[in-house]
């Protein structure tokens, strides 16, 4: 059977060898009713792509960078709900993903630089951005295109966000219009960008509602389910104990709801808990987890479809994006308090 090219694709759909070629490499100015016409015709002539001639003519490589780190979190169901996210809208886009899991350190920055300077990828994907972060002063230095999940205040960089101050003012409200007066917070590390900006939230909630700042309330985590164990330890062994707990990612949160279960009490009648992200494992935790919802999955593909248009050189209208957090209530905040 003779090798279908560009031309077979073009005579059989009756469009441009232009249009077929622009269709099937995802660019957006071809209508989604004739790019899908014209993937079916491809895939049914066996159609397959010169993607080395592609890439010396176009100098692109079709392909997106991501590093993840090579910890406990690359089990993390919020990492795999993002790369599923990002690695589908690229696909839609014709593009593929390049996956990288490091150790903190010059490692991961080395990674980068393979990706980046070896011209193995048109673009990169940051996510939990850091202070001070290495790898974003790289990016900025570099001449490719990128986008960053997560920011802070001071830092000017193409990124999309959730706003986790308000989200976790809206949390601690939740919680006091329940009747809980202790509510612990199981911050996030320091050094990770939102971090500050979830303990502003924190304390400007109990600001709002005249309740005492006591830092013995504030544990904080490395955003594992062993280290919201471990919070929970320390913070129901205070002589006055919180009634409500809320961790700053759902990992920590559903570890903190096996201590307390391990402790003999009842996960939202004796101590409400309650997480942020909302990640698969959330709802389907005993008891579903109240959180504040993060649309991770969505993000993913729009950080995907902002870094391909930066790469195309299209006109991004909106390079700074900070979502209105959701709070989705659940059994484990238990029922309002008697009094």
């Amino acid at each position: 059977m003779k090798k279908a090219t560009l031309k077979t694709i073009s005579d059989e759909s009756g469009f441009s060898i232009t249009t077929v070629s622009r269709a099937l490499a995802g660019y957006a100015d071809v209508n989604e009713r004739t790019r899908q016409l014209i993937i079916d015709i491809a895939d049914r002539l066996g159609y397959q792509p010169n993607l080395t001639a592609r890439h010396l003519r176009s100098k692109h490589t079709n392909t997106l960078g991501m590093v993840i780190p090579l910890t406990a979190y690359y089990s993390d169901q919020f990492f795999m709900t993002l790369l599923s996210g990002v690695g589908q809208q690229a696909a839609r886009f014709g593009y593929d993903l390049l996956l990288s899991a490091q150790m903190r350190g010059e490692e991961e920055i080395s990674a980068y630089r393979r990706m980046v300077d070896g011209s193995r990828v048109d673009g990169m994907v940051l996510a939990r951005v850091r202070q001070r972060d290495a790898r974003l002063d790289y990016l900025k230095g570099s001449a490719r295109p990128y986008v960053v999940f997560g920011h802070a205040d001071e830092d000017d960089y193409p990124y999309i966000d959730v706003d986790g101050k308000t989200g976790i003012r809206q949390m601690v409200h939740h919680f006091a219009a329940y009747g809980h007066r202790r509510i612990a917070l199981i911050a996030a590390p320091d050094d990770l960008a939102f971090a500050p900006l979830r303990l502003a939230g924190y304390w400007a909630a109990l600001d709002d509602l005249g309740l005492p700042r006591d830092p013995r309330l504030v544990v904080t985590g490395d955003l594992s389910a062993d280290s919201g164990a471990a919070a929970v330890t320390q913070l129901l062994g205070q002589p006055d104990p919180p009634t409500a707990i809320l961790a700053c990612n759902d990992q920590m949160a559903l570890g903190a709801m096996a201590a307390i279960t391990a402790r003999g009490l009842r996960v939202g009648d004796d101590v409400a808990v309650a997480g942020f992200d909302d990640i698969p494992a959330a709802a389907n935790a005993s008891p579903p987890l109240t959180t504040i919802r993060q649309p991770i999955f969505e993000i993913g593909q729009s950080l995907a479809q902002t870094l391909i248009g930066l790469i195309r050189g299209e006109a991004v209208h909106d390079l700074h994006v900070l979502l209105d957090p959701e709070l989705v209530i659940r059994a484990s905040s238990g029922k309002p308090r008697a009094g």
